[in-house]
Order: structure tokens, then sequence, then C-alpha cells
């Protein structure tokens, strides 16, 4: 027969002579009505049943720890209580009640000594539901620092993992495995610790138990098990070499490259899947990075899914940063050198092309192609992969005939054919078939071309910096003087009136894949205060070079055989960055048309946006093609697309997917962040749905694409992101401005910092500080 919670006191009364994989302190507990009735008696009590001090004085009040809510740290508990103290301390938990009832309990334990790790371990997953055992601890003798919010290590693994957890963390398993037996597969919440004996052996403490409140009932661990099982079978056939491939295995990850974290989110609705898949990742990726003189990665697919989470293939990935007429032997074992690099430091898996790829010619290549030696590569082969990137950088950077040139022509073509279309008579399907087709042909196509063109351009600032050329203030300066059109966003605002604002900027909106999230013209006030006017932000300060700075690039130039002179290459430098960013803007104005003829068709057959996000994109290019009943079609999408969506929300996997057994279990890692610029901000920490608040405080986002530029009307003092590489459009965006951010900092320091009530950003020092 399986056990009832009750109270924090009286369940750990039930369990001390029961539970076999951990250990109770002893306790002594009364009601406030006892307390009130006969004090002298229960401070007599507690002395004698838990001998000398020092102890803790719990709470266990009547609303914690029940099945219906937790209110776990809404109460007071007091470490450290001396017998002097004890009976001032219980006043202070009774006190904290509020209006408390007469049965409402106090706890008091003695402290645990010689405390070596604790933290709280949870049955099931409480964001997902799913049945994975989670730990979240910190090594060392505070007991309250993960319950306190100074985050800590987590360790995540599936509920019928067959990987075993850190030895460290055995019991723990073992103690929630216990837990979920004795209170009938009731998901459960524990506090715990464990401390060393006076022979250094460590003994695990359960501290507290309560119902874990999960929003829907948890899924069948079967059931779970059943699907990692595939997904493991879907990474061990990825990982097998490939006949068209170089590089023996791959590993995926979900902020390399393409980025889908930052762009889609980790777990996109599926028809944000879909719309990145058809526009960027099945093929448009490939195509252009093979007319840019990289090697031909056609019709393989850059972004696999596992149930609805989208990772990067980075295998494929490197494959790609090959220049074409690199020796095949050569190019084998260059990819396998980047796999095994990013394997041996995965927190560069959002920088591989600045820290580990080899993909353009910088001025300081040669120093950088020295670590190669000591993998390996011989003189002769670092000098034959420099010559090759010499060949590719040249044509792509080329003064006149750059293919960047090229791409930066076709965005006319993509808006003048925008307007013929929305202004004829077509039907909508046709309508959404022929703006995403254009999309790709006329706005990603050349995107991904100029997005190439960007990183050269911050990859060879950097190496100015790097040979001394730049400082790093002149690296700051040059993106402080660049104007991107998200700059210009930001002065419109203060100069046009909003209907003149809206007519160019309108079509924006923050998850620019995202049916659900509104543009800025379908709600305006929410993302704009209209009523005050702002300040013209200083005109963009051109950044200028010195005479013996240009002395030492022309010398530096033609020592590398780079074709452009100075005046060409910096041409180039701001125009890579600033076209980049205008490429965007432009293709998503289309991606955001064809988004609003999505709703209205939906709406049309019955169907809310809320359905919409469902469905798959295809749908669409059927309706366009075949005459068939469209309620019928959609409605179906739909629905497998619901139930699809259920088992992403049912899966957690790791960023970075070294080995096939990370699908079921894996430690959170901290992901090496990317600080922009060289300043300090010190402000309070808010989300950026917090608009009142907006001014001078540290604003908080998971992923910010283009859409999210709105936040640069207001004065804003920092910015932190979960996802994001050191060139994405928010990395770009916050150099432009001058802004201290944090770039791409990861899940956990996201939670701990996005947790926090005031921040202190120290770009230069590399270093975030909690001011709570």
């Amino acid at each position: 027969m399986s056990l009832e919670f009750s109270t924090k006191a009286g369940t750990l009364a039930l369990l001390k002579d029961r539970l076999q994989s951990a250990r109770i302190a002893p306790l002594m507990y009364f009601t406030v009505a006892e307390w009130k009735t006969a004090r002298a008696d229960c401070l007599a009590r507690a002395v004698s049943m838990l001998g000398t001090s020092p102890w803790i004085v719990r709470s266990s009040c009547l609303f914690e720890d029940g099945r219906e809510q937790s209110n776990a740290g809404a109460f007071l508990s007091l470490l450290d209580i001396r017998q002097e103290g004890l009976e001032n301390a219980i006043e202070q938990v009774i006190a904290a009640y509020g209006n408390s009832v007469g049965a409402d309990e106090v706890l008091i334990q003695p402290m645990l000594q010689n405390v070596v790790r604790s933290g709280v371990a949870f049955s099931h997953d409480p964001n997902t539901c799913a049945p994975y055992r989670v730990i979240n601890w910190l090594e060392g003798a505070n007991t309250v620092a993960v319950t306190g919010g100074l985050g800590g290590r987590i360790w995540q693994q599936a509920a019928l993992s067959p990987v075993e957890p850190p030895v460290d963390l055995v019991g723990v398993i073992a103690l929630l495995d216990e837990l979920l037996a004795l209170f009938g597969g009731v998901p459960v919440d524990c506090e715990f610790a464990v401390a060393a004996d006076s022979e250094g052996e460590e003994l695990l403490w359960l501290l507290q138990v309560r119902p874990l409140i999960l929003p829907s009932p948890p899924e069948s661990e079967t059931v779970q098990a059943e699907r990692l099982q595939r997904i493991q079978d879907k990474v061990v056939r990825g990982m097998q070499p490939h006949p068209l491939l170089i590089g023996r295995r791959t590993v995926y990850g979900v902020m390399p490259d393409w980025n889908p974290a930052e762009i889609i989110g980790v777990r996109p609705k599926p028809l944000a899947l879909s719309l990145y898949r058809d526009l960027v990742t099945d093929a448009i990726w490939a195509y252009q990075r093979h007319n840019y003189g990289y090697r031909n990665l056609r019709s393989f697919p850059l972004m696999p899914h596992f149930f609805g989470l989208p990772y990067i293939d980075v295998r494929l990935s490197f494959n790609s940063f090959i220049p074409a007429d690199l020796d095949e032997d050569l190019a084998g074992r260059l990819v396998d050198h980047y796999i095994d690099r990013l394997l041996a430091e995965p927190t560069l898996h959002d920088k591989m092309e600045f820290e580990i790829v080899f993909s353009c010619y910088t001025l300081d290549l040669p120093q950088r192609l020295e670590r190669l030696a000591e993998a390996g590569f011989s003189k002769s082969e670092r000098e034959a992969i420099a010559d090759s990137l010499r060949r590719l950088t040249n044509r792509i950077v080329h003064t006149k005939d750059g293919l960047w040139r090229e791409d930066a022509a076709k965005l006319d073509r993509l808006n003048a054919r925008r307007e013929e279309l929305l202004n004829s008579s077509i039907d909508p399907l046709e309508r959404i078939y022929w703006l995403l087709e254009d999309a790709k042909r006329y706005g990603t196509l050349p995107f991904a071309g100029l997005a190439r063109a960007g990183f050269i351009a911050v990859q060879m600032l950097r190496s100015l910096v790097a040979v001394g050329v730049f400082s790093e203030a002149d690296y700051d300066a040059f993106f402080a003087g660049i104007s991107t059109v998200s700059g210009q966003l930001a002065r419109d605002r203060a100069t046009l009136d909003k209907d003149a604002f809206l007519k160019h900027y309108g079509h924006l909106r923050p998850g620019t894949y995202d049916i659900l999230s509104p543009r800025y013209d379908e709600a305006p006030d929410l993302y704009f205060d209209w009523e005050r006017r702002l300040s013209t932000p200083e005109p963009v300060k051109p950044f200028s070079i010195t005479l013996p700075q240009m002395r030492e690039l022309v010398k530096l130039l033609e020592a590398h055989q780079l074709q452009p002179d100075p005046v060409g290459l910096f041409d180039f430098l701001q125009a890579g960055i600033e076209l980049r960013e205008l490429a965007k803007f432009h293709f998503t104005h289309n991606l955001s048309d064809a988004l609003i003829l999505m709703a209205e068709c939906g709406a049309q057959w019955g169907f809310s946006r809320e359905d919409m996000a469902y469905c798959d994109i295809a749908v669409f290019k059927e309706l366009h093609v075949a005459a068939t009943d469209p309620i019928d079609v959609l409605s179906r999408s739909i629905e497998q697309g619901k139930a699809r969506y259920r088992e992403t929300l049912a899966v957690s996997l790791p960023p970075l997917i070294a080995r096939p057994e990370d699908v079921w279990a894996f430690e959170c890692p901290e992901i090496a962040a990317n600080y922009i610029t060289q300043k300090q901000a010190t402000g309070a920490v808010v989300g950026c749905e917090e608009r009142e608040a907006l001014a001078g405080a540290i604003v908080c986002i998971a992923s910010a694409d283009p859409g999210f530029d709105w936040l640069f009307a207001y004065p804003i003092a920092g910015l932190i992101t979960a996802w994001g590489g050191a060139n994405s459009h928010m990395a770009i965006r916050a150099g432009e401005q001058g802004l201290p951010a944090v770039i791409g900092v990861g899940e956990v320091l996201f939670r701990r910092w996005s947790g926090a009530q005031r921040l202190y950003l120290d770009c230069a020092g590399r270093r975030v500080e909690i001011l709570d």
C-alpha cells in the first residue's frame, strides 16, 4: 500500500523508519496550537530529543507540500540556531505564516555537519512533465545554495536510461526511484544533502520531499523510452561514415552554423520548423556555399530533427567550409580534426567558425594554422590550406567582381516582385507559394551569400586586432560606425510618425518564423509607446583609419597576396556586415506577408492561428497545385502536427550530442558566452514584455531575431540572450549600438541570470555579477 503525503514534518516522520536509500535527521515537531498552550514543554522536548545545537528551525505549514500546490520556499526556515535563540526562531517561523491556523507545524532538526554537496532532485522534468530524473546540485557546505537560486550543475536522465549517472549522483537517482515506489508513482520533488562522517564516508540525507505539481499528467516511462531509442538509432546511423562525405563521424548541435536554437528555438512548432527547413536548411544553405567556392553539399539537409527538436549536423557544416579545390585526403583529415577539437572543447559549439574552422583567409591565418602542426599537419599541408583559402577569399571580396555584389543586387528584384504579387489579383494560395519561392530565390539565397561575406568581414576585422593594426577600441569603433537597417529603425522611430514608421517596419515580428507572434503593424502598442517622444539618436560617426594604420595595412595585404587595397577592403568590411542585415530585413518581409496570408486562409476555413502553427508548410504547396478539399488537408496536417508537438515537448536533449548515449542522460553544460563591446552596465533585470521597466534595465531574452529590434527604441542598459553566436543578429546590433551584451549564455546561466533582480555586466572582464 502506497504512502500519502502530509506536512513537511509529517512526511519526513512517515519515511524515517521506511527509507532505505537515504537517511533522515532526527526530528521534533509540534503544532502552532501546542506552542501557544505549552511553549516551555515544546522547548524542553526539542532539547531532550535533538541533543546539542546548532539546529535548523523549519516551516511545516498546511499550505506547503500539498497535492494541489507546493508553495516551495514561500515560508521561513532558519539555520544554525543555538539553544538561547530557539524560542525567538520559532516565533519568527510562525510569524511568517501570517494568519496561521493551530494545525500548522514547526519542525526542528539538527544541522548537518561536514556537508560536501547538496541540491534538489525531481522525478519528472517540471517543465515538460516527462519522466526524467533531474538533479540540480552544488558542491560545498551551503545546503540552501540551490534553493536560494545560486544555480549549480544540472544532470538529467531518462527514467529507464541504460546510462549510469555520475558516481556522486547514483544515490540520488536511487532515492528518487524509492520515493516513487513508496508514494505509488506520484511525481516527487526532494531536497538532499551529502555529508561526510567521521571516517570520511559520504552519506546521503533526505531533507525534504513533496509531491511535484505538474501542469499535466506525466507520460509513461515506457513510451518515453521507446521514443528515445528511436532517436538513439537515428543518431547511430548519422554518425556512421558516408560515401559522399569526408570525416569519420559527426556531432549534432543546436547552435552551430545556421543556429536553429536562436532562430526558431529549441522546440519550434511544426509550421516554424518546416518553414525554416524549406527556406534555408534543406537546400539553400548548401547551394549558396557551393557558389562561394566551398565543397558541393547540395541535396544534404543540414538540419535533422529528433521528434521536432532541430539540430545541425556538424560534419555537414564542416564539410561545407572546406574549399572545393582542396585535396580530398587533406580535406578529410581537416574535418576529422575539426570534430576532434569540438569534442575536446564543446563550449565552442556556437563559435566554430571563429575558433575551430578555417573558412577564409585572414591576416593572422598563418599564425592560427600553426595549431594544426600539433595535430600532425605538415608545413606543406598548412601552406596548401592557406593557398586554397586565399584563392577563395580573393574571389569573394574582389573589389569589382566580388560575389557579394551580385547577391546584393538580387534584393531589389525580391522587393519588386513582392509588390507585383501583393498588388495582383491572384488567389491567396498562389501568393503564398510565390512569396516563399521568391523568398528562397531572391531572399535567403543571396542572404546566405551575404551572411558568408559578413562572417568573413568580422573575421578579417578580428585579424586586424590580432596583428596589431587595430586596438580593441578600434574594433568597437568600427562597429559603432556601421549603419544597418536595424540601426536605422531606432533613428526612424524617433523621427517618423506612427503610420510612416509602420509602413516601413510593420512586417517585422519577434520570432520571424512564428505565426503566433504579432507583426509590428498588427500590434503596434504592444511594442512601442507612441505617446513618448524619443530623442533622436546621435548620428553614426563613420570610422576612419589613421595614416600609419593605412601604411601597415598596405604592407600586410601585399605580403599576404590579398587582392583588395585598403579602401576596397574597408568597403567590403562595411558592406558585408550592413548588407547581411539588409538582406534579412527584406526576405523576412516575404515570409511575414506569407504568414499573414496563411492565417487569413486558416480563418476562412475555420482554423485559428494557434491551429495553423501546427500545420506543415508542405500543405500550402499541395493546396496550390492540387484540386482538393483545403479543410480536410489542413485539419489532417494540424492534427498530425499537434500529436508530433506533444512528443516534442516530452523530449529533452543536450545542446550538443557527441555520442548516441547522450540521448538518454547528460549534464547541462555552461556555454562560453559571447561578450559584446568592452563596456559595463548595472541595472534591474527585466523580460522584454515589461515595456514600462525597460529604460535603464538589463533585458533577458531566450533568443532574439530581427523582430526584437523594437527593443533598441528604448534606452536599455544591457542585453542577455540564452542563444546566439558571436556573429548573430543581436551580437551585431549590440556592437553597432555600443550596448554591453552577453549573447548565447546557454540555458543554465540564462536561468540563473534572468531570475536575478539586478546584474552587473562587465564585458571587458567577461563576467556577470548578481547584485541581489
